[in-house]
């Protein structure tokens, strides 16, 4: 008897199992009553209404040059965020990846910088962002600046 046949039999009765042992949680979970409030929407409702941003900065540089230090990202934090948003933010270390203008994968040390503003200001800070994007990318060589943003509740 062929063994990958059997081992491909094997997985697939096990996957079968799965969905029918779940099948019935996910059924039950569904109600009828449109009325009924799902349990989420009783939490009272805290904070704020914020926006945070993410922003993801790249330290390899297109050019081929030395990657930015720690030290150099830590400067540029110091001189051209901090001083807009001096209310506090958040910078994580991480791994990135991400496709760049000749179509290469591009692996390096990144930054993800969050900072959390009143959605009051977000029109002033939208300008004061989009100003450190271009900055970073000037002052490093950096193709881009990634941002994401998001409505938050915020609460301190």
């Amino acid at each position: 008897m062929n063994v990958d046949f059997t081992r491909t039999r094997a997985v697939l009765a096990a996957v079968g199992l799965l969905l029918a042992v779940g099948a019935p949680t996910a059924y039950a979970t569904l109600d009828d009553d449109a009325s009924a409030a799902p349990a989420a929407s009783s939490a009272p409702l805290r904070g704020k209404p914020y926006i945070e941003t993410q922003l993801f900065f790249g330290t390899a540089r297109p050019d081929g040059g030395p990657a930015v230090t720690d030290k150099q990202f830590m400067a540029f934090v110091d001189k051209e965020i901090t001083p807009d948003f001096s209310d506090g933010l958040t910078i994580q270390v991480g791994r990135g990846q991400w496709r760049d203008a000749s179509g290469t994968i591009e692996k390096e040390r990144s930054y993800e910088l969050i900072l959390l503003y009143p959605r009051a200001r977000a029109q002033s800070s939208d300008r004061k962002i989009e100003e450190i994007r271009r900055v970073y990318e000037k002052a490093f060589g950096q193709e881009a600046v990634g941002r994401v943003d998001d409505e938050a509740r915020v609460d301190f």
